[in-house]
């Protein structure tokens, strides 16, 4: 079991503005897992990735002028999922199709879809914005026999609800070494066939393979790996990209479409967003 260390971002005045711009941030810094309220944020890093002086940066340049003060936490390796049973993590529907839930829930809503997630540490239950907007594109798009891409899986829960959608094949890509083997254990528990590859985008085909590929990362490795996204995706394809804000919106697009994507459609919720392109068509 890993050892975290628990950072706790207390914000005067708090919005769910300023705990995400925080989260945002503090994904750049390595931080896995983010718990918002009222008064703050609470998020979880590996102790050995763990600066204080990178949080302190991070707080002397947030871009607004409130007062911010933080305190950390050693929390020695333990059972995580006692942990999110006890604290953090509930039942949830998404777009009333799809209901997420853990090994350990009982009273479980109904829903076509049902995906069971037990989360540890890795990103992904279907409560932040992103995740939850991603899925919905998955319920909403045609997925029966497609072929499907997921970089930075998290979980595996997008991949997840691909497989359970009809998706024909489906290879997840995970670089965080315990996060891979969380996706691999709820993928059992999914009884899932699908394939959950280690390391990064350079393991994606270099040929136009994949009719669907989705990441749900963070801007500056979206717009880094734009580029192997494209060149995987056959004419025609749809790619799916959450991670980021509405404000970035330009900066993604802009890369994406010099590659040859069309920017189709845009989702949000609480200033977060999740965008749809389509490859064109080879002239």
């Amino acid at each position: 079991m890993n050892d975290y260390i628990e950072l706790r971002i207390y914000a005067t005045p708090c919005s769910e503005e300023i705990t995400d711009l925080l989260a945002a941030f503090l994904v750049d810094e390595g931080y896995e897992s983010f718990i918002p309220d009222t008064e703050g944020l609470t998020a979880f890093v590996r102790s050995e990735t763990f600066s204080a002086e990178r949080v302190k940066s991070v707080i002397e340049n947030f871009p607004i002028p409130i007062d911010l003060s933080f305190k950390s936490n050693l929390v020695v390796g333990q059972d995580w999922n006692e942990e999110w049973e006890k604290n953090y993590f509930k039942p949830i529907v998404i777009a009333g199709k799809c209901v997420v839930h853990s090994t350990f829930h009982t009273d479980v809503p109904h829903a076509e879809y049902d995906i069971v997630i037990d989360p540890r540490m890795a990103f992904g239950t279907g409560h932040h914005s992103t995740t939850n907007l991603m899925m919905s594109y998955l319920i909403d798009i045609d997925l029966m026999g497609k072929r499907v891409y997921d970089v930075g899986a998290g979980t595996a829960i997008l991949s997840i609800l691909a497989y359970k959608r009809g998706a024909g094949k489906v290879t997840g890509i995970e670089i965080d070494p315990p996060a891979w083997e969380n996706a691999i254990d709820n993928i059992r528990l999914n009884n899932a066939e699908m394939d959950m590859l280690l390391g990064d985008a350079t393991l994606l085909p270099s040929g136009e393979e994949a009719d669907v590929l989705m990441a749900n990362i963070n801007r500056n490795i979206i717009v880094a790996d734009l580029p192997r996204y494209t060149a995987a995706v056959k004419p025609g394809g749809t790619v799916l990209l959450s991670g980021f804000y509405e404000e970035d919106i330009p900066v993604v697009a802009d890369v994406a479409m010099s590659l040859g994507l069309e920017l189709k459609e845009t989702r949000s919720d609480l200033g977060w967003v999740a965008v749809r392109f389509v490859k064109k068509s080879h002239v």
